[in-house]
């Protein structure tokens, strides 16, 4: 292989100093047209591939952003895999019902927003990082994370406080989801309680005093808790008491979903159910199929979260769409920010939901 061109080599052939081909690539408008044309020129001729190792050596910078989120797969019970044996394996056919999805494939939340962030860290020059905590108690993957990057992205409570704490002493966080606990970072989450609050008072117009239930998410889940927070308030604004409706818990999976509504169905379906994302929902319809429940006529239910599955689902289900993919996209442009303006307040940015009516929430007159 020959030599790869240096700086050095296309300021020689442009006649101009290494600082102006810098500035060539870095500011094209800032250098003048004839100028830029001929270190443009060089840089053709001679293949040159600027070093990002070196100018972040120069900058202090590594040109990369880093998106960590905590393990929801269950990556031990993963089947043993050996691409390179060389083996042909025949196709194979398996039978499938519906409610037979694998929750792995489910997170389709945490897929769209690396989209988002991926998309908008191309845009603005950066490469993205991407680290998954998996059985990771020391929080070692973000700790070694937090090295290799200039900015880190979380999703809130999945980083303990004092860890987040420290590595934020070293690199701007932007934490996604979830208020501002009392700290200095910036956030970007979504308008959670009022959205659910308002899910929560067209259902109320449909059952009256009809007994409800609240399918809540985990305990450390700062959208979980907003989501009930927003239900509590509209529950209560109705004259309702709280303490009277039937919660239970999951985490945030379809198998988690159809376990909490086979419990509420010993004691007998509520007359609407809201769940804290669509997941969860979903999985509470298949129970409630299986029980031979119908939903709309003898039970409402609600998800949140807007995924593509809600709407293909039967019937279509009623949810709180969040922008997942421009959560992503506006973490990385919240962090490029701080990366540019490091002494500026603390940015919290709060996108819009919209809430989608569909069958599942829509009681036949």
């Amino acid at each position: 292989m020959s030599k790869a061109a240096t700086v050095y080599d296309v300021a020689d052939r442009a006649g101009v100093s290494i600082a102006t081909v810098s500035r060539v690539l870095r500011s094209p408008d800032a250098v003048r047209p004839v100028t830029r044309e001929r270190v443009l020129d060089a840089v053709a001729a001679l293949g040159y591939v600027p070093s990002g190792s070196a100018r972040g050596l120069a900058e202090r910078r590594t040109g990369v952003l880093g998106l960590y989120f905590p393990g929801f797969d269950a990556a031990d019970e993963a089947p043993a895999l050996d691409a390179l044996s060389g083996e042909e394996s025949p196709p194979f056919t398996v039978v499938q019902s519906g409610a037979d999805d694998e929750d792995h494939a489910a997170m389709l939340f945490l897929d769209e927003v690396l989209r988002g962030a991926e998309l908008e860290a191309w845009k603005q020059g950066f490469v993205l990082m991407v680290g998954v905590g998996r059985d990771d108690p020391d929080r070692a993957t973000v700790r070694d994370m937090a090295g290799r990057v200039d900015g880190l992205m979380v999703l809130a409570s999945s980083v303990p406080d004092e860890v987040l704490a420290r590595l934020a002493r070293r690199i701007p966080v932007v934490v996604l989801s979830g208020p501002p606990r009392g700290d200095h970072y910036d956030h970007v989450t979504v308008s959670n309680a009022e959205a659910m609050a308002e899910l929560t008072r067209h259902v109320l117009a449909q059952v009256e005093d009809a007994p409800l239930a609240f399918l809540a998410g985990p305990t450390d889940s700062p959208d979980g808790a907003q989501r009930w927070e927003g239900f509590a308030d509209a529950v209560a604004g109705a004259g309702r008491p709280v303490e009277e409706v039937r919660v239970v818990r999951g985490d945030f999976t379809r198998a988690s979903g159809r376990r909490a509504a086979e419990e509420l169905l010993r004691s007998g379906p509520p007359a609407a159910l809201i769940a804290a994302n669509d997941q969860m929902a979903l999985g509470a319809l298949d129970a409630f199929r299986t029980a031979g429940v119908r939903v709309p006529e003898d039970v409402l239910v609600t998800g949140f979260d807007g995924i593509e599955a809600a709407v293909l689902s039967q019937p279509p289900l009623t949810t709180i769409r969040q922008p997942m993919i421009e959560l992503g996209r506006a973490a990385v442009q919240v962090l490029a920010r701080r990366l540019e303006h490091p002494e500026a307040e603390p940015i919290m940015a709060r996108l819009p939901v919209r809430i989608l009516l569909r069958e599942s929430s829509l009681r036949p007159s």
